[in-house]
């Protein structure tokens, strides 16, 4: 099993940053790709940013040249950056791993919330 645990999340004006982190514990050795989701009320889960095990990088749209996605080995964690945020970035945020092809594990999620 592969526990993930969220931080980070808060409320932030809009324009500004927070950088979220995920840090996985349990039987890590064999996740092949780790990434955030959001989820908007009324919407669906959507994929935001992606980190493969070999450092590939992969982002919505609606997020390029805003948020980064980035990871510390030594510590099991993973980051996202967000800058330049928006209102229709508010949403709850969950990082996720997988071992093969879809995301099988899931962390508690943290709010964030963009004022305008």
């Amino acid at each position: 099993q592969v526990q993930l645990v969220e931080s980070g999340g808060g409320l932030v004006q809009a324009g500004g940053s927070l950088r979220l982190s995920c840090a996985a514990s349990g039987s890590i050795f064999s996740i092949n790709a780790m990434g955030w989701y959001r989820q908007a009320p009324g919407k669906q889960r959507e994929l935001v940013a992606t980190i493969s095990r070999g450092g590939r990088t992969d982002y919505t749209d609606s997020v390029k040249g805003r948020f980064t996605i980035s990871r510390d080995n030594a510590k099991n964690t993973v980051y996202l950056e967000m800058n330049s945020l928006k209102p229709e970035d508010t949403a709850v945020y969950y990082c996720a791993a997988k071992k093969g092809r879809l995301y099988d594990y899931w962390g508690q999620g943290t709010q964030v919330t963009v004022s305008s």
